[in-house]
């Protein structure tokens, strides 16, 4: 399963952004699922930004979303997000 959630982020608080980002994407790493995340920014638009993130299934990304520590660090980035479809089924040939 693949997480895509999309951020849109004033090039003021970017800084504070990546930091957060960072501490969302290492409290992800250690729960059990997981398989790879990262951290993008938009090549035409500075201001748009992805966190994308690799399960072995949705059930594993919805519990470690539950999880206090990742809900902690993700709260502050819940404004930013862009209201949208983040959870896709890999749909292999």
């Amino acid at each position: 399963m693949l997480a895509i959630t999309r951020y849109r982020v004033p090039e003021t608080d970017t800084e504070t952004f990546v930091k957060t980002a960072h501490e969302v994407l290492r409290s992800l790493a250690g729960s059990p699922g997981h398989l790879s995340g990262r951290l993008a920014r938009a090549v035409d638009d500075p201001e748009l930004w992805a966190m994308v993130t690799d399960w072995d299934g949705a059930g594993y990304y919805r519990r470690a979303l539950g999880a206090y520590e990742v809900r902690l660090a993700l709260i502050p980035l819940s404004a930013l997000a862009i209201d949208e479809a983040g959870a896709y089924e890999i749909v292999d040939p």
